[in-house]
């Protein structure tokens, strides 16, 4: 495995060596060995996926609140996506600053995004299938979300008109959320 920074502190590509020849590849792409090599700690507890039709699709900006913050390791097993994190951790040094990578099916690049950063993605493609483990359970009660358009985050996310579902059209601007996420406590 091998670790890329990003511009945001923790948040990070991960490349996996990929072992290929006529046949295809082969590529591990968890080892709880590897992963703390290369300094990632966080003891994952969930596996989710998601299949997204249509390009120009745009899901986020998500996250828990704490307690139940989750930390991320996401990557792309069909098709493409411009991956987000966005740090929404109140007296952080980058303090909504945000990160956006190409991850997809051809690069098996994957993102770790640790807890208090906020996540989304738009498909480049159609056909997307999107895997993620987490480090905390899914909880309804803490499950929040802000607008992909706020203009206190200045997301650019390369679609001018993105397909939303009815619960990211009605996410509140950050400023009206009660994003519960704090430097230094998270």
């Amino acid at each position: 495995m091998k670790r890329i920074e990003t511009n945001l502190p923790g948040v990070c590509i991960v490349e996996p060596q990929v072992f290929g020849d006529h046949r295809g590849y082969f590529m591990e792409t968890y080892s709880t060995k590897a992963f703390e090599e290369i300094g990632i700690t966080a003891a994952f507890v969930q596996d989710n996926q998601s299949y997204t039709a249509q390009k120009g699709t745009l899901r986020g900006v998500h996250f828990q609140n704490a307690p139940m913050a989750q930390a991320k390791l996401v990557r792309v097993t069909r098709g493409a996506v411009l991956d987000v994190a966005v740090d929404l951790r109140r007296g952080s040094p980058t303090y909504l600053q945000w990160t956006a990578q190409e991850l997809s099916a051809e690069n098996k690049r994957m993102l770790f995004i640790p807890r208090g950063f906020g996540h989304g993605f738009v498909t480049l493609t159609d056909d997307v299938e999107f895997c993620y483990k987490v480090d905390n359970l899914y909880s309804r009660a803490h499950d929040r979300g802000v607008r992909y358009d706020d203009p206190a985050l200045g997301i650019d996310w390369g679609a001018a008109s993105p397909i939303l579902s009815a619960k990211d059209e009605a996410a509140p601007l950050l400023g009206e959320s009660d994003c519960n996420f704090i430097f230094g406590e998270i």
